[in-house]
């Protein structure tokens, strides 16, 4: 029972979906998802498989950055990793699907663990340049090594298949990305239910303070930068799957500096803000195309596109970071404010 805002208890206050409203439109967001493929054209699906992609790797980086308050420039890299563990298991070796993917967030949390050493000498700035410095590295050796990566021809990989299905569609493959992003979701949302995930934010709040209540700073943030490098292995397996074809230009510093924008617009330590930022930030550049589609000469005017959509992310960040620093997240909170309240708000 809520007083005000307040609860009563430890165990009301740890529960994810606290009132029958959010229960009911959580089903219905459920059964939305569920409908969406059958309705959808091949290009919405796309989108749609895109976001869940974007979705689960932005929610890796928040894990590490939004609510442990370690910068992190290097989430494309992890991707990279993981991509690139599916490629050679599923070329190589003929895994199954899941195992595959679970592998590729393995082999990104073990990069990731390494990566995060520094975390503990080192922090903000240089620990971002820290983690671009790795993103260099992990790109020199997807480039160099040619004997497992290709070298700068990359690597393509056969159709995913689950049980003999052969998922080589849009649609099929939907069916694997969304259910596995929703999962890694409701994972991220557990999490900091437990010990561990308020530990996180300790660290981020005031990491002297956490080492004065016991709080190992090493253990905590080196498990931080291992999760949040599994979310963006496995993202990255499933972008392996979805392009099926792997190469060192697939995940540039750019991509990084996506991901970090789309939870700085969405809202950092918010999982609702990592999944409206990454959609945000997924569906601007469709929308520019849109636009420069509408343009007399579009075709010329796709020449600049590509620099155009990196004024805009820079824009949307200085943006949100001086106006609404909170993000997407607050924003949508506000709302729910104003409806909660109305017609009594003054």
């Amino acid at each position: 029972m809520r007083i005000g805002s307040a609860r009563e208890s430890y165990i009301h206050d740890e529960t994810l979906f606290d009132s029958r409203t959010q229960r009911v439109w959580l089903g219905v967001l459920a059964l939305a998802l569920l409908a969406f493929p059958f309705v959808a054209n091949q290009y919405w699906l796309y989108l749609a498989c895109l976001v869940a992609i974007n979705v689960a790797s932005a929610t890796g980086l928040n894990i590490l950055t939004g609510y442990t308050g370690q910068v992190s420039l290097g989430q494309a890299a992890f991707m990279g990793v993981g991509a690139y563990a599916v490629a050679v298991l599923e070329k190589h070796w003929g895994t199954p699907v899941l195992l595959n993917l679970l592998g590729a967030g393995g082999a990104a949390m073990l990069i990731g663990l390494v990566v995060g050493i520094p975390s503990l000498r080192v922090k903000g700035l240089y620990l971002a340049i820290a983690t671009i410095a790795a993103s260099f590295i992990l790109h020199f050796i997807f480039a160099n090594w040619t004997r497992v990566t290709g070298g700068t021809a990359g690597l393509s990989l056969p159709p995913a298949r689950i049980f003999g299905l052969v998922l080589d569609t849009e649609f099929r493959l939907y069916w694997l990305i969304m259910p596995i992003s929703v999962l890694m979701l409701a994972g991220a949302a557990n999490l900091f239910r437990t010990r561990i995930g308020r530990a996180f934010v300790a660290i981020r709040d005031r990491d002297i303070s956490a080492e004065v209540l016991g709080i190992p700073l090493l253990r905590y943030k080196l498990l931080s930068f291992g999760l949040s490098s599994f979310y963006a292995g496995v993202a990255g397996g499933l972008w392996a799957y979805f392009f099926r074809s792997v190469t060192p230009e697939s995940f540039p510093l750019l991509m990084s500096i996506f991901f970090l924008a789309a939870i700085i617009v969405g809202g950092m330590g918010s999982i609702l803000g990592g999944i409206l930022g990454a959609v945000f930030m997924t569906l601007v550049p469709e929308v520019l195309k849109l636009a420069v589609g509408w343009l007399p000469n579009a075709s010329e005017a796709m020449v600049f596109l590509a620099p155009v959509r990196t004024i805009v992310f820079g824009a949307l960040i200085v943006g949100f970071l001086i106006f609404e620093p909170h993000g997407l997240a607050e924003i949508w909170r506000r709302i729910r404010r104003f409806f909660h309240l109305w017609p009594f708000r003054t």
